[in-house]
C-alpha cells in the first residue's frame, strides 16, 4: 500500500519535469496578414509563470509602429511599447499547454485571457487570446527564434 503513493508522486514529478519550456524569444506572427509583427521574449518568474515583453518591432510596409501604448489601461497607458510586458501570468498546464494568463494587445489597448500550447517540438507556440471563452477569441502562432 505505501507503494502507491510514492509511485504517484514519481509520476507527477516526471512528467513536470519533461514539461516544455516556453522561455525564449518568439517572433510573433499576424494571425490576419501572415506578416512578422514583433519579436516577444518569454522569460519564466520564480513563481513559475511566464512573462513575455516587446523587445523588436518589425517593420512592414505601409505601417508606422506606435510608440507608446495610448489606448492602453493603466499602468500601461502612455509607456514605450518596446521593452513592454504584453504577457502576464501565464502557467504551464500540462506538458506542452499553458494557460490561466492575460495578454495586452498595445495597438488597441484590450487585454485579454489566453492560453497556448507547444507544437512542432517546441518550434511553434500557438496562442489564444479570448474575451470570456476561448471560442470568443484570435489564435496567433509564434516561431521560435534560435
Amino acid at each position: 500500500m505505501w507503494k502507491l503513493p510514492l509511485i504517484l508522486a514519481l509520476s507527477v514529478y516526471s512528467g513536470l519535469s519533461f514539461a516544455a519550456d516556453i522561455s525564449g524569444t518568439w517572433k510573433q506572427i499576424d494571425d490576419k496578414t501572415g506578416s512578422p509583427k514583433a519579436f516577444i521574449q518569454i522569460r519564466q518568474e520564480k513563481d513559475g509563470s511566464y512573462m513575455g515583453k516587446i523587445v523588436k518591432i518589425t517593420p512592414r510596409p505601409g505601417y508606422v509602429p506606435q510608440e507608446t501604448c495610448i489606448d492602453c489601461p493603466e499602468p500601461y497607458r502612455n509607456k514605450p511599447i518596446l521593452g513592454l510586458d504584453i504577457i502576464h501570468d501565464l502557467k504551464l498546464l500540462s506538458d506542452n499547454s499553458y494557460g490561466n494568463g492575460k495578454i495586452l494587445d498595445p495597438l488597441t489597448g484590450k487585454i485579454y485571457s489566453v492560453k497556448g500550447r507547444l507544437l512542432s517540438n517546441g518550434r511553434l507556440l500557438q496562442l489564444r487570446g479570448y474575451l470570456g471563452i476561448s471560442t470568443l477569441g484570435r489564435t496567433q502562432v509564434w516561431i521560435r527564434e534560435k
